[in-house]
């Protein structure tokens, strides 16, 4: 069973759209200050946001070498920018070069060691490279902070990877607090259905997973999820029902093979 988690390449999205957004507004985290700005500090501010814009637009349309040139350009500028050694990391992290996106993570980290968005990044970092117990830390320092504007990202982060170390308690912990905070979450209700399928509880399961079912667009995992929740509860309508969604919408899947064959505790 897989374990339903947000894509990063979203999550980069809106925590860079944020930040650009902030950009005219604020002095970028790494220029040098002055009291009194100049029009040429200024400048270079500018220079730095655009560069740093266009990495985060090259970077979503999957043109990695592009775009770490111009995190590169904007740290000639800027070279203590905090924000472009995060998005470098977050660009070796997408193409698995782990070694020099820990890199990035560690000295955006000691130029700005409060910083709650690179510390749930390189968190995440951490669970994707089998360290999901160091990560732990990084989102329990980021879930202190009460500044922090999502603090449901990082609860349905902390809530993953303490399923992956097999720490089903502090999982239905996160996921329960991310539930709290945001009830429509659908990665917070699928993976509460999946803590309480396991726990055998399945008509907890089933009413989590209701608040997932009637969205439009569903992941395969998901749909295969309310299946086997449905199965176990002996609603054979409601399994014929989601099956056909299944096949409708992910005919080639893995889950739809799994359908087929009847392997409901595979």
């Amino acid at each position: 069973m897989k374990i339903f988690e947000l894509r990063y390449r979203i999550l980069l999205c809106l925590l860079l759209g944020i930040f650009l957004s902030a950009c005219a507004n604020r002095k970028l985290e790494g220029m040098q200050p002055e009291n009194n700005p100049t029009s040429e500090n200024m400048e270079l501010q500018k220079r730095a946001a655009i560069r740093l814009q266009l990495a985060v637009d090259y970077y979503q349309q999957g043109q990695y070498k592009v775009a770490l040139e111009e995190v590169r350009q904007a740290l000639l500028v800027a070279p203590d920018l905090v924000d472009a050694y995060s998005v470098r990391a977050l660009i070796f992290m997408d193409t698995n070069d782990a070694q020099r996106a820990e890199d990035n993570f560690l000295h955006a980290l000691k130029l700005s060691p409060n910083n709650s968005d690179i510390s749930n990044n390189y968190g995440w970092f951490l669970c994707q490279n089998g360290r999901e117990k160091e990560s732990i830390q990084y989102f329990e320092k980021v879930l202190k902070d009460p500044t922090y504007p999502t603090p449901v990202k990082v609860l349905g982060n902390a809530g993953v990877c303490s399923l992956r170390l097999k720490d089903n308690v502090n999982a239905e912990r996160y996921f329960m607090q991310g539930f709290r905070e945001q009830p429509a979450n659908p990665s917070i209700n699928a993976n509460l259905a999946k803590v309480f399928y396991d726990k055998g509880e399945y008509d907890k399961a089933k009413f989590y997973i209701g608040r997932v079912v009637k969205a439009e667009i569903m992941a395969a995992d998901v749909l295969w999820l309310a299946v086997k929740i449905e199965n176990k509860l002996g609603d054979q309508l409601a399994v014929t029902s989601l099956g056909t969604q299944l096949r409708r919408r992910h005919p080639n899947s893995k889950e739809y093979g799994l359908f087929q064959r009847g392997a409901f505790n595979e």
